[in-house]
């Protein structure tokens, strides 16, 4: 493994995201990433991401319930609560 590699894996489990300035800041201090390193991160930045997107409590799908009935159909706020409510109801 790479030092750079070994860098950005530390910081996707501190800060639960890599950005591509991050990546490029630790490529033009260490060096370039093997394929399969740049691949792998890749794939647990999607990982932490679908995590952080998919836990959604109760608390908020009886808020996001609230919502639905009483904002406009079609407004952002309906738009932004149901779907908060499918993917609770989907369990997600």
């Amino acid at each position: 493994m790479t030092a750079t590699f070994d860098k950005l894996k530390a910081l996707l489990a501190n800060k639960k995201d890599l950005t591509n300035d991050d990546v490029a800041a630790a490529i033009a201090a260490d060096g370039d990433m093997t394929a399969d390193e740049k691949m792998w991160l890749e794939s647990e930045k999607l990982k932490v991401q679908r995590g952080a997107d998919a836990q959604i409590t109760l608390e908020q799908y009886l808020e996001a319930s609230k919502v639905l009935d009483t904002a406009p159909e079609g407004s952002d706020e309906f738009k932004k609560a149901e779907e908060i409510v499918n993917k609770y109801e989907q369990g997600m």
